[in-house]
Protein backbone atom coordinates (compact mmCIF):
# COMPACT_ATOMS: atom_id res chain seq x y z
CA UNK A 1 0.00 0.00 0.00
CA UNK A 2 2.91 2.40 0.64
CA UNK A 3 3.41 2.74 -3.81
CA UNK A 4 -0.64 3.29 -3.87
CA UNK A 5 -0.89 6.83 -5.26
CA UNK A 6 -3.53 9.47 -3.24
CA UNK A 7 -6.15 8.44 -5.75
CA UNK A 8 -5.32 4.60 -5.34
CA UNK A 9 -5.23 5.15 -2.02
CA UNK A 10 -8.71 6.59 -1.31
CA UNK A 11 -10.36 3.80 -3.97
CA UNK A 12 -8.99 0.88 -1.91
CA UNK A 13 -10.32 2.61 1.28
CA UNK A 14 -13.61 3.14 -0.44
CA UNK A 15 -13.25 -0.97 -1.45
CA UNK A 16 -12.55 -1.89 1.71
CA UNK A 17 -15.41 -0.22 3.83
CA UNK A 18 -18.04 -1.26 0.92
CA UNK A 19 -20.08 -4.24 1.00
CA UNK A 20 -22.98 -5.60 -0.44
CA UNK A 21 -26.55 -6.27 1.18
CA UNK A 22 -26.53 -9.51 2.61
CA UNK A 23 -30.14 -9.77 2.42
CA UNK A 24 -30.21 -9.01 -0.92
CA UNK A 25 -27.36 -11.25 -2.09
CA UNK A 26 -29.21 -13.96 -0.66
CA UNK A 27 -32.29 -13.84 -2.60
CA UNK A 28 -30.39 -13.49 -5.78
CA UNK A 29 -28.50 -16.47 -5.02
CA UNK A 30 -31.58 -17.99 -3.89
CA UNK A 31 -33.53 -17.25 -6.88
CA UNK A 32 -30.85 -18.28 -9.65
CA UNK A 33 -30.33 -21.57 -7.82
CA UNK A 34 -34.21 -22.53 -7.07
CA UNK A 35 -33.54 -23.10 -3.27
CA UNK A 36 -32.44 -21.65 0.03
CA UNK A 37 -29.27 -20.17 0.92
CA UNK A 38 -27.52 -19.88 3.98
CA UNK A 39 -26.06 -16.84 5.62
CA UNK A 40 -22.76 -18.45 5.37
CA UNK A 41 -23.05 -19.27 1.79
CA UNK A 42 -24.24 -15.58 1.06
CA UNK A 43 -21.22 -14.33 2.69
CA UNK A 44 -19.08 -16.04 0.49
CA UNK A 45 -20.80 -14.71 -2.59
CA UNK A 46 -20.34 -11.45 -1.58
CA UNK A 47 -17.15 -11.70 -0.99
CA UNK A 48 -16.61 -12.98 -4.33
CA UNK A 49 -18.68 -10.33 -6.16
CA UNK A 50 -16.99 -7.72 -4.22
CA UNK A 51 -13.75 -8.99 -5.42
CA UNK A 52 -15.16 -9.13 -9.01
CA UNK A 53 -16.58 -6.20 -8.99
CA UNK A 54 -13.46 -4.47 -7.71
CA UNK A 55 -11.35 -6.47 -10.94
CA UNK A 56 -13.61 -4.69 -13.63
CA UNK A 57 -13.69 -1.61 -12.28
CA UNK A 58 -9.69 -1.30 -11.94
CA UNK A 59 -9.68 -3.02 -15.86
CA UNK A 60 -12.16 -0.40 -16.81
CA UNK A 61 -9.72 1.84 -15.30
CA UNK A 62 -6.63 0.54 -17.24
CA UNK A 63 -8.93 1.03 -20.54
CA UNK A 64 -9.67 4.18 -19.90
CA UNK A 65 -6.05 5.30 -19.75
CA UNK A 66 -5.05 2.91 -22.76
CA UNK A 67 -7.95 4.68 -24.58
CA UNK A 68 -6.04 8.37 -23.34
CA UNK A 69 -9.51 9.11 -22.11
CA UNK A 70 -9.79 10.89 -18.68
CA UNK A 71 -12.90 11.17 -16.38
CA UNK A 72 -15.68 9.16 -14.45
CA UNK A 73 -15.83 5.90 -15.95
CA UNK A 74 -18.30 5.34 -19.22
CA UNK A 75 -20.32 2.02 -20.43
CA UNK A 76 -18.17 1.25 -23.13
CA UNK A 77 -15.21 0.98 -20.55
CA UNK A 78 -17.18 -1.47 -18.32
CA UNK A 79 -17.74 -3.47 -21.72
CA UNK A 80 -14.55 -3.44 -22.62
CA UNK A 81 -13.30 -4.58 -19.44
CA UNK A 82 -15.99 -7.34 -19.10
CA UNK A 83 -14.93 -8.72 -22.58
CA UNK A 84 -10.96 -8.91 -21.67
CA UNK A 85 -12.00 -10.69 -18.10
CA UNK A 86 -14.34 -13.01 -19.86
CA UNK A 87 -10.83 -13.72 -22.75
CA UNK A 88 -8.76 -14.33 -19.58
CA UNK A 89 -11.05 -15.96 -17.02
CA UNK A 90 -13.68 -17.60 -18.77
CA UNK A 91 -17.15 -17.55 -17.51
CA UNK A 92 -17.45 -20.40 -15.35
CA UNK A 93 -21.13 -19.19 -14.25
CA UNK A 94 -22.44 -19.99 -17.59
CA UNK A 95 -22.57 -23.67 -16.49
CA UNK A 96 -25.63 -23.03 -14.22
CA UNK A 97 -27.77 -22.30 -17.37
CA UNK A 98 -27.41 -25.47 -18.85
CA UNK A 99 -30.06 -27.24 -18.77
CA UNK A 100 -30.39 -30.53 -15.85
CA UNK A 101 -30.51 -34.14 -16.85
CA UNK A 102 -34.12 -35.49 -16.67
CA UNK A 103 -34.34 -37.72 -12.76
CA UNK A 104 -32.68 -40.78 -13.43
CA UNK A 105 -29.58 -40.06 -15.55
Amino acid sequence: MSVFSEDQLRRYEVYRRSALGKSTVRKLVASVLQQTVSPTMAFVVAGFTKVYVGEIIETARDVMVEWGQTGPLRPEHLREAQRRYKATHGTPACSLHRRRPPAGF
